[in-house]
Parts: C-alpha cells; sequence; structure tokens
C-alpha cells in the first residue's frame, strides 16, 4: 500500500514524508502520541502558543535550512536571552561581561580574564577528567558553584564529579556585554507556533496518530516497502544488548491571572534545592500582549519504561553500547533510522532537518 512507514510524526520524519511525498511516494506517518509534531509540538492556550515538551528557540548557520523552515512559515526575531536564578540572584546566560560584572564589579574584559585565570591557577586542575573539572578549568570556581554545578547535577541526575568531561567542552564565554546565547546567524521563532511547520509538511500524507507501532509491528511492516524508525533504536531490538540511558523530563504548566510573570521567556534555577531546572514563560517567545500568561516548569527526571525519552544519555559506556545496536541497524535494507532516538544523537532542531534532508538525498540517489 505505502512506499514508506515512517514510526514517528515529530521533526525528522516529518521532513522525510514531505520530501518522499514530493518525489511521488506514497507515504504513512503514524505515532503514539495523540498529536504531530513530536517534542516541537506547540499548543495554543490562552491564545498563547505554549512549547508543551519544553523550549524550543530555532538556530542555526546553514543559510539553506533557514530558507528551508521559512518556506513553511514566517519566523520572528526572538533572540534567546535566558538568565540565571541562583537562590535569588538573577545573572546574565551566556558568562558574559554582563555575569562577570554582577558576580566580581569587573568593568573591562582584561580584569574579567584575570580574574578567571586567577581561579583556575588556585583549582591546580591541570587536566580535567570530569565535567566539574573541566568547567572549572574553563570558568573558575565562583561561576562553576553558581551557575554550573547544580543545575548540571539536576539535569543530568548525577554528581558533575561522575559526568564526562565532554558535555561541557564547548561551554559558552564571552568578554562582551552580548547576552544573546547563540552565535549563530540565523535565529528565531515560528509565528503561530511549530504545529504549523508539520501540519503544512504533513498535509497531503496519511497519519494515524493514537497507534503504537511495537503492538502491531509486523502488521504495521507489511503496509509499506521500508520503515524509517524514529523511535529507540534498543527499543526496535527489543533490548537486545542491553537498554541504553535516557533523560525524560516532567512538564507543570499554569496559567496565572496576570500580564507578566518572569519578565524573560526562560530563567534557568542553578541551585541544587529548586527541584526544576527552569521556567518557561511561552508568551515572551512572541511578544505576547496577553491579559493572562502559561509558564512551565521542567522537573528533569531518569527515564524509566513508560516515560518519554527526551535526550540521550552520551556516556562512554552508552556510546558503545550503541555501535552494536548501530552495527545491527547498518544491516537493515528496508529501515531508516533518524533523529536524535533513531541515532542516539543530542540534535538541536537544525540538524536534525538537515539529517534528514542528507538521508532523502541517499535515499534517492541524489
Amino acid at each position: 500500500m505505502y512506499d514508506y512507514l515512517i514510526v514517528g510524526a515529530g521533526l525528522f520524519g516529518s521532513v522525510f514524508a514531505y520530501e518522499a511525498n514530493k518525489r511521488g511516494k506514497k507515504c504513512l506517518v503514524i505515532d503514539k502520541r495523540n498529536h504531530i509534531g513530536g517534542n516541537i509540538y506547540t499548543e495554543e492556550i490562552e491564545s498563547i502558543n505554549v512549547h508543551k515538551y519544553g523550549a524550543h528557540i530555532f538556530h542555526t548557520n546553514d543559510k539553506k535550512i533557514w530558507e528551508y523552515v521559512n518556506s513553511f512559515t514566517e519566523f520572528n526575531r526572538y533572540t534567546n536571552t535566558p538568565v540565571a536564578n541562583y537562590k535569588g540572584e538573577i545573572y546574565n546566560l551566556p558568562f558574559n561581561m554582563n555575569t562577570f560584572n554582577k558576580l566580581w564589579g569587573v568593568i573591562t574584559p582584561i580584569e574579567a580574564k584575570k580574574k578567571i585565570d586567577e581561579q583556575k591557577e588556585e583549582s591546580g586542575i591541570k587536566e580535567a577528567k570530569n565535567l566539574e573539572e573541566q568547567a572549572i578549568s574553563l570558568v573558575g570556581t565562583d561561576i562553576y558553584e553558581k551557575l554550573i554545578k547544580g543545575y548540571t547535577e539536576k539535569q543530568w541526575g548525577r554528581s558533575a564529579k561522575e559526568l564526562p568531561a565532554f558535555i561541557i567542552k564547548r561551554l559558552p564565554v564571552r568578554f562582551t556585554y552580548d547576552n544573546n546565547y547563540f552565535n549563530d546567524k540565523y535565529q528565531g521563532i515560528p509565528v503561530g507556533g511549530y504545529t504549523i511547520i508539520i501540519e503544512k509538511m504533513l498535509k497531503d500524507i496519511d497519519v494515524k496518530l493514537n497507534v503504537d507501532y511495537f503492538g502491531n509491528k509486523e502488521e504495521f511492516d507489511n503496509l509499506a516497502d521500508k520503515v524509517v524508525f524514529t523511535g529507540m533504536i534498543d527499543q526496535f531490538y527489543n533490548y537486545k544488548y542491553g537498554v541504553l540511558e535516557y533523560r525524560s523530563l516532567q512538564f507543570e504548566t499554569e496559567i496565572i491571572n496576570q500580564d507578566n510573570y518572569q519578565g524573560n521567556a526562560v530563567v534557568n534555577y542553578t541551585d541544587r534545592e529548586t527541584p526544576y531546572t527552569r521556567i518557561i514563560e511561552h508568551k515572551h517567545f512572541e511578544f505576547g500582549t496577553q491579559d493572562k500568561t502559561v509558564i512551565t516548569k521542567e522537573y528533569p527526571s531518569e527515564w524509566k519504561p513508560g516515560d518519554e525519552p527526551y535526550y540521550p544519555v552520551n556516556s562512554d559506556k552508552n556510546n558503545e553500547l550503541y555501535k552494536k545496536y548501530k552495527e545491527l541497524a547498518d544491516k537493515e535494507s528496508n529501515v531508516i533510522f533518524g533523529g536524535r532516538l533513531g541515532t542516539y544523537k543530542y540534535y538541536d532542531m537544525h540538524q536534525v532537518i538537515g539529517a534528514a534532508l542528507v538521508t532523502v538525498k541517499r535515499e534517492f540517489g541524489e
């Protein structure tokens, strides 16, 4: 009946389905959730586009990817400028001259660099063996203790001393008074939310929601010549070599009867005692002027069966385990694996789109 069965109506699956459909291929997209869009799904609450599964800010240096997403909808000029709340003290992110001035009263880049270098020297760290040592060797002890340690340990559910150094190797540190979190040339939020993009991608494609692929795997596989699978690769192989580790998130969303709750779209809570990592105030993504506001608190948790897996834990142990699953995947002639879960890789949105388009070109010999 179909050329492709696409498991997962998220960004990777939707891009693949859209491109395959353009090439005359018949696709069926299925998803276990009751909506399309995967984790970038936005729903309207009180006339505000709520990012149901956490903040998603589109950013890229790739002009072709930027033009690609803009072909589906217009993007606004939103710039990601999160702030950190450490026990009631407010700091700018990423770490920049505003942060350093608040911490130490320094004014010039030379003063800030001197302060960081002094703390790095005092730490005595020659070669970073874990995340804590890596962070201190990059930004010193003050920034680490106030703005990295608690947030990171909540996010990963592990002591910073147990986490690998590579997680934080590219920590953004700027010696300018610039609060723009991303260095990318293109940045913004789709006007009207992300769901619009996925709706347009899947407009002429058969979609079935609230369906469990693994509940009827053989039946679904028989519907198409090939399968594009964007779920957990270890689940696909029935955890043959063991379970890969993922982090999950719990979201607590609340409508508040005031027009402005925190004055910023994203506020990170960097102390260890606050149970959530951040609060998102969704209206600020689109410069909203509604009378009410909607906030979401994010609580990280260890993934367990039945939870949603949001991102892989790319430790050495897990990466070695993934290699075994990838060896199986590479031998599949009728299954294509994609997305964060299918390739066990932390992707940003522009990277997911890029990977999907590369997969399309490879699949259709272009």
